[in-house]
């Protein structure tokens, strides 16, 4: 599986194959998804991601069912209800269930030797302009890419800590002391959080909605912007984003209508893979953005060229 380029593409046709002679269907907006629906409506739910798959849905006979035909048909272990996956913590209760890292994140602390470090409040410090740096002292790049690439996994159940590792990353070709101090910020503020992490509930808000926001020439040497979005379901965080946008905006307006529509179109597909799980709500999602003149030009494009 592991040893040639072609492996993981074969184990892909290999089970896809097996779930669709088992009536599975493939959705169409997310490959490694899986459902199957029986005459009474109800549904199961399969996600792979490499040889690690998660499977849920309303109706116990058809998961007893999946589980012995995959038990038949492949070298499976079935581990139980869903404890830890891929380094994700995961507390399931009646009314909830609660998502975090903290062995993972205590492993990074251990890591770097940041476990004794000061607390702080903020993963970056606000106002902060990080740059290239070119004068400053160069770093050891693997120790760079290395911190980078750990704080880079944490943000599966972090979204707080997605602007500081969207910012370092930038750097990682040419890594100054500068660029690991701001990591290493971004370690002291983990140490004081590692209990923080998403949270579902039973009974939360079950509309679909998204916060927008995006600065305005963040990046000191190119002039770009950078923009985000979070979507919030069951009064949790599902999926979220942040990113440097391909263009130069000229305007405070542009540069939030340009993180706006990169959320839309999230949106559009978020949508497409809640209707596969029987989530048919047909109502519009709210996109929540605070800036008055990016609103009144998205109502209005005639006002905007």
């Amino acid at each position: 599986m592991y040893g040639l380029k072609q492996a993981p593409r074969a184990w892909f046709s290999r089970i896809e194959a097996h779930f669709i002679k088992k009536g599975f269907q493939k959705c169409d907006s997310e490959q490694t998804l899986f459902t199957k629906k029986n005459g009474a409506g109800k549904i199961i739910i399969v996600s792979i991601y490499i040889d690690d798959l998660i499977f849920t849905g309303d109706d116990k006979d058809m998961m007893c069912d999946f589980k012995r035909s995959m038990l038949r048909e492949f070298d499976m272990t079935y581990l139980g209800s869903m404890r830890f996956f891929l380094g994700i913590e995961v507390l399931q209760r009646i009314d909830d269930i609660f998502i975090y890292q903290k062995k993972y994140a205590l492993e990074i602390l251990k890591r770097f030797e940041m476990l004794e470090s000061n607390e702080v409040s903020s993963s970056i410090v606000p106002g902060f302009k990080v740059n290239k740096d070119e004068d400053g002292i160069t770093v050891d790049e693997t120790y760079f890419k290395q911190l980078v690439g750990i704080l880079m996994y944490l943000t599966a159940t972090r979204p707080d800590m997605m602007f500081v590792t969207s910012l370092i990353r930038r750097f990682m070709a040419k890594p100054t002391e500068l660029h690991v101090q701001a990591a290493k910020r971004a370690l002291r503020y983990l140490k004081g959080t590692v209990n923080y992490g998403i949270h579902y509930k039973k009974d939360g808000d079950d509309g679909l909605f998204a916060f927008t926001y995006s600065d305005y020439a963040g990046d000191v040497e190119y002039r770009k912007s950078t923009n985000g979005y979070v979507f919030l379901l069951s009064s949790g965080a599902v999926t979220w984003s942040l990113k440097k946008q391909p263009i130069v905006t000229l305007s405070t307006t542009e540069v939030e209508f340009v993180a706006a529509a990169v959320c839309a179109c999230q949106a559009i597909w978020i949508k497409r893979v809640l209707r596969e799980f029987k989530y048919n709500n047909e109502a519009c999602t709210l996109i929540r953005c605070d800036n008055n003149s990016t609103i009144k030009v998205s109502k209005n494009p005639v006002m905007y060229g």
